[in-house]
């Protein structure tokens, strides 16, 4: 798999750009603030409908533009794919597969598959756990673009039960209403009332929350490997990088998880429904739901110490670069062909050592797309193998 040919119009910096590309290596070369990132920002949107810079899409559309529009050609198998997004803040966006309207944006999902890394992925060891659950789900949706659509449906219903927890509290903390003293049957009949609510969308959340939290057993299950190795290749030898699972469910199971079990689906979903129970007066307390895979972890090890707060820079860094070149081998077996490979401002992070054994284990990618702000710090033994491109004020040619 490979991007043929990248368009954009009115993205970030760019008014329009043409980017045309090839299998093998390719480097973007550029001055901080010319441009080179948006580039390599907006092929990673073409794959997952979203930015490893901004949580927002309208950063995005370029200053004064309504929209903004990514074309990207894909080739696999040598047959071509045409991908294109238009991106519009304040309204849904569209999305057009092979040059025909699709119903929603994320049914293009899966035409186009990259691993993006940056020195965002900091984060992935040093950050908050949102950090590492999005890593999980997406990650998931690589794997299995279906995974988007229950990801969505597990916030829709999340957000509901925590609606129903926010407007049941004056009745279940104070006794009754704010507006007139309590009467004690009203209070029965309304607390009834909620709790009943409560157990339909206790019912809801368990089913579709332990199917994403199977799926992200399954997935960790399946990545542990890969990024023990890659860790392994990438710090030289100094092995002991591991990944568990950190639930919010009881205690019992949740050890079991973290131990790298990975229960059934359905036992999941009685823990979930039990732990929704031991936690009720809790969450109506606080009006958030404390329960489910919104409030997981992964927890990051190096030998027997936590990778966040202990790790030095540099263990971190590798830790991240593990993490995303497992999610890659992992891609790699899992659908037959490589997923593009981006590294985005990475090689400067990374003493000598590391950028050459990097270098080494990415070399033979079928697509490989680098950007840096100074060509040296680009290992040679890629940059002399593909084609580089300088990035110049929003201007992008082909070094001859």
């Amino acid at each position: 798999m490979y991007l043929k040919h990248l368009t954009v119009g009115d993205f970030r910096s760019y008014p329009t750009a043409e980017l045309p590309l090839a299998p093998g290596v390719t480097t973007l070369v550029g001055l901080n603030g010319h441009g080179k990132t948006n580039l390599v920002e907006a092929v990673g949107y073409l794959a997952t409908l979203a930015s490893h810079r901004v949580s927002t899409d309208a950063p995005l559309v370029r200053h004064g533009a309504d929209k903004a529009v990514v074309r990207g050609l894909v080739v696999r198998d040598e047959r071509e794919t045409l991908i294109e997004l238009e991106i519009t803040p304040g309204r849904a966006n569209r999305a057009r597969l092979g040059r025909s309207p699709v119903a929603r944006p994320r049914d293009v999902l899966g035409s186009l598959r990259t691993v993006l890394f940056a020195p965002e992925d900091l984060a992935l060891v040093k950050g908050d756990p949102s950090e590492r659950r999005r890593f999980l789900d997406d990650l998931l949706v690589a794997r299995q673009p279906r995974w988007a659509g229950v990801r969505s449906d597990y916030d829709k219903v999340l957000k509901q039960r925590g609606a129903l927890l926010k407007s049941a509290q004056p009745v279940l903390r104070r006794g009754g209403s704010r507006r007139r003293p309590p009467d004690a049957e009203s209070v029965e009949d309304a607390r009834a009332s909620a709790l009943h609510t409560l157990d339909i969308w206790n019912a809801q959340l368990a089913a579709v929350g332990s199917s994403l939290l199977y799926a992200r057993l399954r997935l960790l299950h399946d990545l542990v490997p890969y990024l023990s190795a890659a860790y392994d290749e990438v710090s030289a030898g100094r092995a002991g990088a591991h990944a568990a699972y950190k639930s919010s469910v009881r205690e019992e199971l949740a050890a079991k998880i973290a131990a790298g079990e990975v229960p059934t689906q359905q036992e999941l979903h009685d823990e979930l429904l039990a732990s929704f129970d031991q936690v009720r007066d809790q969450e109506f307390e606080r009006g958030v739901t404390l329960v489910g895979p919104h409030r997981d972890d992964m927890v990051l090890t190096l030998g027997e110490l936590p990778a966040k707060g202990y790790a030095s820079h540099g263990e971190s860094w590798s830790f991240a670069l593990g993490l995303r070149l497992a999610a890659y081998q992992l891609l790699r077996h899992d659908l037959g062909t490589d997923p593009v490979l981006i590294l985005d401002d990475v090689f400067a992070e990374l003493d000598v050592g590391r950028r050459e054994r990097l270098a080494a284990l990415v070399a033979d990618g079928e697509q490989v797309l680098i950007t840096a702000a100074v060509e040296a710090d680009v290992p040679t033994s890629l940059a002399d193998t593909g084609r580089t491109f300088d990035v110049t004020m929003g201007e992008v040619s082909l070094r001859a």
